[in-house]
């Protein structure tokens, strides 16, 4: 008998997390797309400055890596059917062969690695951690796909689009801290959204 309510317990549970899942992905990649809406800085090199890129780390570090994953993945998706939802208000499949190709096809691989990494901080939710997830995540993962795609589609060498692209650094190091911040409050109002692989005592000065 205890068994088997074990394991209708464990159906429930999986059951709970995929009504869970269908809710957030979704939402998640509504909030990238409204963020969209924030005007994008034009810089010389063709790729603007927006502020999609912080909610990709958001995404990430609320979500985790898997569901971060399908967010972003939903909305690749509906940018490429013809949605305008990026700040360009560009859309369909020409976007991925543009200057800014490369970047939005990261955005669901680095959403996974900011989810990947924060899943591996640990309860409570750390902030300097988080920011070294967002930045390992958010900036080192999509600058390596947009980087790649900027030098095939600009027909420039990879020095000359990593140099070209160095511009953004700092403005996305803000929006790593910025997403680490949010990321500490809706953890701490909603514990759970993301499995702990591990536990830290409050006394770790790491999780303020």
């Amino acid at each position: 008998m205890s068994e088997q309510t074990h394991d209708d317990r464990s159906a429930d549970t999986a059951t709970i997390d995929r009504a869970r899942e269908l809710t957030l992905v979704p939402v998640f990649a509504g909030i990238v797309a409204a963020l969209g809406a924030v005007p994008a800085i034009s810089m010389p090199i063709g790729v603007p400055i927006t502020a999609q890129s912080l909610g990709v780390m958001l995404v990430g570090a609320i979500l985790g890596a898997r569901r971060g994953f399908l967010a972003l993945l939903l909305f690749v998706v509906l940018v490429a059917v013809g949605l305008p939802l990026l700040s360009s208000g560009a859309a369909g499949l020409g976007v991925f062969v543009g200057p800014t190709g490369g970047f939005v096809i990261g955005w669901p691989f680095a959403a996974y690695a900011v989810g990947w990494l924060t899943e591996r901080i640990g309860t409570p939710y750390s902030v300097p951690r988080g920011i070294v997830a967002n930045l390992l995540g958010g900036i080192v993962v999509i600058y390596a796909f947009g980087i790649v795609g900027l030098a095939l589609v600009g027909d420039v060498t990879l020095l000359e689009a990593t140099t070209g692209s160095a511009v953004f650094v700092p403005g996305d190091v803000a929006k790593a801290v910025i997403a680490a911040l949010v990321a500490k409050g809706v953890h701490a109002a909603y514990p759970g959204l993301i499995p702990a692989r591990a536990a830290r005592t409050p006394k770790d000065p790491a999780g303020v």
